[in-house]
């Protein structure tokens, strides 16, 4: 019975998103790929045709795992409250208590070394990150746009670029954690976001 080359294929991909994470896509070898998963050249190239194939993959694998995060953490806020306001200035309190775990599993992101070294063949290679960035703002927007119904907001709040905001939020505070070596950068950019969604949604600050 042939056996199972799955383990084989995450372990390479493991491997290859640490040193991606660490030294960046164009820096990371199939060399030191294969050395860092402790397979063979072999066992590479019966998983990915190239270094390329290996980086869509790593790309669509990574940002799925976003999406599942950004739906595990929507889903308890919306445990918390039926006030659409509320479950925003939630989700990214919750992203804020948990900030400093965050970084230490992931000092940084993927999307940054891809997008910023353009190192991918772009046929095909941006649309998970594409996909990933519009389900986050999709997800925030509908919230959003709920707290509107119920309460006014200001007239000339655009709302798609404010739910544009917490991501992005995201994205810099990696990159300024990651350039200053200091994890803690991620908690105080989230408090800040909480604070101003809480301004600007009306919405009580918790005790």
């Amino acid at each position: 019975m042939p056996r199972d080359g799955t383990a084989t294929r995450n372990r390479i991909l493991d491997s290859a998103e640490r040193l991606v994470l660490e030294h960046g896509f164009g820096a990371t070898s199939v060399d030191a790929v294969i050395a860092a998963s402790k397979s063979s050249k072999g066992a590479f190239f019966h998983h990915f045709s190239s270094k390329d194939d290996l980086g869509r993959a790593l790309v669509a694998r990574y940002a799925a795992a976003d999406i599942a995060h950004l739906e595990q953490y929507m889903a308890r806020a919306e445990a918390e409250s039926d006030d659409p306001a509320r479950q925003v200035v939630a989700f990214v309190r919750l992203f804020e208590e948990d900030a400093d775990d965050i970084v230490a599993a992931q000092p940084s992101c993927l999307y940054v070394s891809f997008i910023n070294e353009r190192q991918l063949d772009p046929e095909g290679a941006a649309e998970p990150i594409v996909a990933a960035i519009l389900a986050w703002r999709e997800r925030l927007l509908e919230l959003l746009r709920a707290a509107g119904e119920r309460s006014a907001l200001p007239p000339d709040l655009d709302l798609e670029a404010l739910a544009d905001h917490v991501f992005v939020t995201f994205e810099g505070a990696f990159i300024l954690a990651r350039s200053l070596q200091d994890g803690a950068h991620m908690r105080r950019q989230l408090r800040l976001v909480r604070m101003l969604l809480e301004q600007v949604l009306a919405v009580r600050a918790e005790a």
